[in-house]
Formats: C-alpha cells, sequence, structure tokens
C-alpha cells in the first residue's frame, strides 16, 4: 500500500486532482465541497471536471463517457474511482456490491472513543451495517480516528460515530459542535484498493488530507 502524505495545501483549494488513468480507469482526488455527480443545484460536479478533462486532454469529440461507480458526499473529500468504459463500470460496480474494495477513511471526532480500537455495528434505514475504527491520537476534546466501512450505506460513517456519541467535527447534520470553513467536514477518504475491471492486477492509491484539516485538541 502507497504511503499517504499527512497534508497537502493543494488539497485544500484544488476542486479535483487527476492521480492516474489509463483506457478504462480515472482515479482523483475530490475536493470537500465538491458534488460527485450532478443535482438540483445545478453547480458543476467531479463528473463534470473528468468529462471536460477527457474532452482536452483526448480531443474527443461528441459526449464522454464517465461512470461513476461510488459515491462521496458533498463536503467530504478523498480518492475515488471513475470508468472511462461501460465494461469497467460494471465490474466495479459489481465488486463495490460484492465488498471486494477496501476503504479507508480518515476523521477527527468530538470526544474520545472507548475502546480505542473496535467496531461499531448498527442498523441504518433497516439494512444492517458495520464498521471498524482504530484511534490515532487522541486529546481532551477530539480524536483522530482510521475509519473502515464494511458495508456501504448512505452517510454510514458520519451517522455511525454521531450515534455513538461522537460526531465528526464540523458535520452539524449529526450533532456537531461547531461547523469548519468551506462546509466540510473532518472525514477524508484516504485510500481506495481494488481490482482493475480489466487485468489481474490490484491497485491501491492514497489521497492526502487537505492543510486545513483540524488539529486534535
Amino acid at each position: 500500500m502507497p504511503d499517504v502524505p499527512e497534508h497537502n495545501e493543494d488539497a485544500a483549494t484544488t476542486k479535483w486532482q487527476m492521480l492516474y488513468t489509463d483506457n478504462h480507469l480515472l482515479v482523483v482526488y475530490k475536493a470537500p465541497g465538491l458534488l460527485a455527480q450532478g443535482d438540483r443545484t445545478g453547480d458543476a460536479s467531479l463528473v463534470d471536471h473528468a468529462k471536460a478533462w477527457l474532452k482536452a486532454q483526448y480531443q474527443k469529440p461528441g459526449n464522454v463517457y464517465v461512470g461513476l461507480v461510488h459515491r462521496l458526499d458533498r463536503p467530504v473529500g478523498g480518492v475515488m474511482v471513475l470508468a472511462r468504459t461501460s465494461k469497467a463500470a460494471a465490474r466495479l460496480s459489481q465488486q463495490f456490491r460484492e465488498r471486494r474494495v477496501d476503504k479507508v477513511y480518515q476523521a477527527i471526532v468530538e470526544g474520545s472513543l472507548s475502546p480505542r480500537e473496535g467496531v461499531l455495528e448498527g442498523g441504518l434505514d433497516g439494512k444492517d451495517c458495520r464498521l471498524s475504527y482504530r484511534t490515532l491520537a487522541a486529546g481532551a476534546h477530539r480524536s483522530e480516528l482510521e475509519v473502515r466501512p464494511h458495508t456501504g450505506r448512505k452517510h454510514q460513517i458520519r451517522r455511525q460515530l454521531a450515534e455513538a456519541g461522537h460526531p465528526i467535527v464540523g458535520d452539524r447534520r449529526y450533532g456537531a459542535k461547531g461547523a469548519l470553513a468551506r462546509r466540510c467536514i473532518a472525514l477524508a477518504a484516504t485510500s481506495l484498493e481494488f481490482d482493475h475491471p480489466t487485468r489481474d492486477e490490484r491497485l491501491c492509491f492514497g489521497a492526502p488530507l487537505p492543510g486545513w484539516w483540524p488539529p486534535v485538541s
């Protein structure tokens, strides 16, 4: 697994960054605040930026295909994989459904979890959900966690940590005491590992924490 830098100031200001591309994939950094896919706001999304980049990079006429196979919430930044072909989209989506994709997040939460390492299990919207966490650092009022979700429910990490009494810093929607600048929350997708959709190769990509990442205090 590649090393993930602790901080990167560019990640605080750039809407997205290209990390890797081939004929089937785009692996990118999505900045917090950027939509993964367009919605009723009409704001530009990661998919829009990726299509425009491919069109310009390869001088493609007409429509450009970009398949969204997973999402990050708008206030969350981190590494994502997009598909450049429908075959890649189908095979990547299957990996996500079968839980063969390894996702690692870092979060700053309010308070300290006890035990310092463990598993949170519960139900969201009538479906089972499960994640494991490990405390990386703890202060008097906040803790930094490594989080690995084992199911893929909507807002799962945010909701499970909040229900455990430790909302993510800045996540006012789920009970945080205060907000962060840029309408961000202290949750980042720092590592993504999956099988290449067309060749026998396991890929792993990391994304840095943004420069504004709040301290443990």
